[in-house]
């Protein structure tokens, strides 16, 4: 594995957040250089998601891995994900988003999903994904689509949370 580099986050107002991600042709040596760069970026964080968009790539791509802190990492890549099907039962969960630091609320989501993507070397996989992975792969695809998990929000709390990330980064633009 070349050196990975650690790539900025974008965080809340930027405007590139809100870009739609385009598809991806094939999965290239340069798209595999992307997702590992990504996945450094995450486990930097620390994240359990990422999208290529908070990294200033519209592209879609997405890397997850939810292993808990004690296990192995099991990194997660996905190239144009799809949501082939979707189980109606909802439920809430307290996300939070690297491009949204330290703010946290609860979302409804549904509870599993049928996917379909193209893996790190390009493989086509299609399975269920359920519970927090199911919650985790439906965050990141509206990353592609320009939707933040703020969006889901009153317009008051979506306005508090833009307004903690400026000022936290303010803070640590003065250190």
């Amino acid at each position: 594995m070349k050196g990975m580099s650690i790539r900025p986050i974008l965080t809340v107002p930027n405007p590139a957040l809100k870009q739609i991600s385009k598809p991806v042709d094939s999965v290239t040596d340069e798209i595999r250089t992307l997702m590992d760069d990504m996945l450094e970026t995450m486990y930097a964080a620390p994240g359990i998601g990422l999208a290529a968009v908070q990294v200033g790539v519209p592209i879609n791509v997405i890397v997850m891995d939810l292993a808990k802190s004690d296990d192995e990492p099991a990194p997660q890549y996905f190239v144009n994900p799809e949501i082939l099907e979707i189980v109606e039962e909802m439920k809430p969960y307290e996300e939070g988003c690297l491009s949204i630091p330290d703010v946290y609320d609860e979302i409804d989501r549904a509870e599993r999903v049928k996917l379909k993507y193209l893996d790190y070397d390009g493989n086509e996989v299609i399975e269920w994904a359920e519970d927090l992975y199911a919650v985790c792969i439906q965050h990141e695809m509206d990353h592609l689509k320009g939707i933040l998990f703020i969006d889901y929000l009153s317009r008051l709390k979506r306005t508090r949370a833009v307004k903690k990330v400026q000022k936290t980064e303010k803070l640590k633009a003065a250190e």
